[in-house]
């Protein structure tokens, strides 16, 4: 099998999280300066049996998308024409960044590892990921 890769789209920085090649567990890759973040996809699908790549869908709590979606579209639309035959889609991120900070506080980091925004948006996409991964095993 091969692997799933997500992403955690930021205006400075995007979190990456990778798959296994049985596509259980997600762990996260890196964090890459958005500016980047392309150059190193295409780079990572050369070297890495890639099935398919979850985009971090940002929502607000009324359901409507958020204002970074303005960013996101043209990037997953420069995706799509360099890599035709790669399925794209997006997973709703909610809650994420929460969710991310109350998992290193959980894992006992220390105050300034916990303040490291790069290290919030690799565990944002890592949990991205595991969200899309135990959606379809349901």
């Amino acid at each position: 099998m091969s692997r799933i890769l997500a992403i955690d789209y930021g205006r400075k920085r995007t979190g990456i999280a990778v798959s296994d090649t049985l596509q259980m567990i997600a762990n996260g890759l890196t964090t890459v300066p958005t500016h980047q973040l392309l150059t190193f996809i295409l780079d990572y699908v050369s070297k890495e049996p890639v099935e398919r790549i979850i985009v971090g869908l940002p929502k607000q709590m009324n359901n409507e998308v958020s204002e970074n979606m303005k960013n996101i579209e043209p990037f997953v639309r420069t995706l799509k024409k360099k890599l035709p035959d790669m399925p794209v889609e997006y997973v709703d991120e909610r809650f994420t960044s929460v969710m991310a900070h109350r998992t290193m506080l959980e894992a006992g980091l220390k105050k300034k590892d916990r303040q490291n925004k790069a290290l919030v948006d690799e565990i944002s996409a890592t949990i991205i990921l595991q969200t899309y991964l135990e959606s379809k095993r349901f």
